[in-house]
């Protein structure tokens, strides 16, 4: 698994369908950039100037939206992956 460093976090990033309701595929050409996605690992957090952790807004399991062309890709075992930092994470979805 990789393990984020400082104040980054590893997604899975979630696939919006590839079909519409009315049965129509939808070419990966055509398709937005996904920008939601699972946290599935978190760093300790980002140290401040005194020496301390900044404690992390996000935990495993939350799903986030991020900025659309943030964070690194990666892809293990067929499943994709994006290394952001904290500050490109936009939102926590409820």
């Amino acid at each position: 698994m990789i393990k984020p460093l400082a104040d980054r976090i590893v997604i899975k990033v979630i696939e919006d369908t590839e079909q519409t309701s009315g049965g129509i595929f939808i070419p990966d050409s055509a398709k937005e950039k996904p920008q939601k996605g699972e946290v599935v690992a978190v760093g300790l957090g980002k140290t401040n100037e005194k020496g301390e952790r900044e404690p992390m807004d996000v935990k495993v399991g939350d799903i986030v939206l991020y900025a659309k062309y943030a964070g690194t890709d990666v892809k293990m075992d067929g499943v994709e992956y994006k290394i952001l930092s904290i500050k490109d994470a936009l939102a926590i979805i409820e």
